[in-house]
């Protein structure tokens, strides 16, 4: 949003740092980290007075019990501060940061039903196992096949292995659109399979984002990425500023679930930053 003030830059020369990629990713990390670290404690009040608190299983380690009761559902204000952040310094004409907004929230729509169902209605086993697949099944195919709407009609849809240009195996339509499918779903459960302990999935996600953000600056500058034998994707620079804001925003919550953890992300948040 606040892309728009270097159009005024012709008047407040100042004002032309806001066209630049890396200012607007620093400031949406920054952003992002800024309200978590305000906001968290806040939220650790409600959900306690809400009594949203993570069941931990009785079959496993001892020392996992102490953790009973602790507050869950935080991923709520991970994705409010990415969502945030991302809108007021991404460039709202770019269709990737709607696609990545998109399936963020939908995922975590999902995750925050599953967490109400097993928290509020005390449902053990929440959602289905079928109205989970179907639900991720839908976000992911939507999503692969905007993403290969982009990419249609240039080299944008060949799978490469970064850094060997002559590893390249064009994928077509129904390849990408699969290929997009099991990593929304997968990513996105394997996500969520690794939260529950103290800092064990917002750490990975810090910096498996800040691994992303760096190819997609990579391939967003043409330069770059016809130095470093990376296809060039126009547009894809704008997916810094957001994958700046998700590092911004999960390190912010790592202040609070960092052992002894005061809050676990739940379903909500694991789901979706997986996605």
């Amino acid at each position: 949003m606040l892309l728009w003030l270097a159009r005024l830059s012709n008047w407040i020369s100042a004002l032309n740092v806001f066209q630049y990629t890396t200012f607007r990713a620093v400031m949406a990390a920054l952003t992002a980290l800024a309200f978590s670290l305000l906001l968290g404690p806040w939220t650790i009040r409600k959900l306690t007075a809400l009594k949203v608190g993570q069941a931990v299983r009785t079959d496993g380690p001892q020392t996992h019990l102490v953790k009973n009761g602790t507050p869950t559902m935080g991923g709520a204000l991970i994705l409010s501060t990415i969502t945030l952040s991302t809108l007021l310094w991404g460039n709202w004409e770019n269709a990737y940061i709607w696609i990545l907004l998109g399936v963020l929230l939908a995922t975590g729509a999902l995750g925050f039903y599953d967490d109400w169902r097993k928290v509020v209605y005390k449902d053990p086993n929440g959602v289905s196992a079928k109205f989970k697949m179907v639900w991720q099944s839908s976000v992911a195919l939507v999503a692969g096949f905007a993403l290969f709407y982009l990419a249609r009609g240039n080299e944008n849809n060949i799978l490469i292995v970064p850094f060997f240009k002559q590893v390249a195996l064009p994928l077509g339509a129904v390849g990408f659109i699969i290929l997009s499918y099991f990593t929304i779903v997968g990513t996105s459960n394997a996500v969520n399979l690794t939260d529950g302990l103290d800092g064990l999935a917002a750490f990975p996600v810090v910096l498996v984002a800040g691994g992303l953000a760096i190819f997609a600056y990579a391939t967003g500058h043409f330069k770059f990425a016809e130095y470093l034998q990376l296809p060039y994707v126009a547009g894809a620079n704008e997916v810094v500023i957001f994958c700046s804001a998700m590092c911004g925003a999960c390190l912010g919550f790592l202040w609070f679930n960092a052992y002894p953890a005061q809050v676990f992300m739940g379903d909500v948040g694991a789901l979706a930053l997986g996605a």
